[in-house]
């Protein structure tokens, strides 16, 4: 199985809420950055966040992709959502190729459990940031870490 983790674009700093602060010229520009790590990908799936910088984050990549996969907004892909319940979840998903757009700290403890096997070594993920792990299967400290990309800094 191949997970691909991305971590939204960079987002305005404040809105009425969290979940609805959009993204800014500079996170706009970082995904499109990053659609050319993903161009030829055989995504399944790309699950994503119900915040809307997630959503955002993701509209530009399938748009840059020409996506037209199976694409779901997913509950549990919060900042704070659990890590045992994000696992349940993924296990529900029995595909090849799948890509989560989500948050920090979630996405870096989520990739830290897979590859270390412990939540004491999250992979730091900066705005954009890419990830690609692999293994036989989803369970913690079984995947590989095979891509680790950030986007330029500007």
């Amino acid at each position: 199985m191949k997970l691909w983790l991305l971590r939204h674009g960079e987002a305005e700093p404040v809105a009425r809420r969290d979940a609805e602060r959009n993204l800014t010229a500079r996170g706009r520009q970082q995904v499109r950055e990053v659609a050319e790590h993903l161009q030829g990908r055989p995504l399944q799936a790309v699950l994503v966040s119900p915040y809307v910088r997630a959503q955002q984050t993701a509209d530009l990549l399938c748009e840059a992709l020409g996506f037209t996969g199976q694409r779901l907004t997913a509950s549990w892909l919060t900042p704070e959502s659990e890590l045992r319940q994000t696992l349940r979840e993924l296990a529900g998903f029995a595909h090849d190729e799948l890509l989560l757009v989500t948050h920090q700290p979630l996405v870096g403890s989520l990739a830290g459990l897979l590859i270390h096997g412990h939540r004491q070594q999250p992979l730091p993920m900066n705005t954009a940031s890419l990830a690609l792990l692999e293994g036989e299967e989803l369970l913690a400290g079984l995947m590989e870490l095979s891509l680790y990309q950030h986007p330029a800094q500007r």
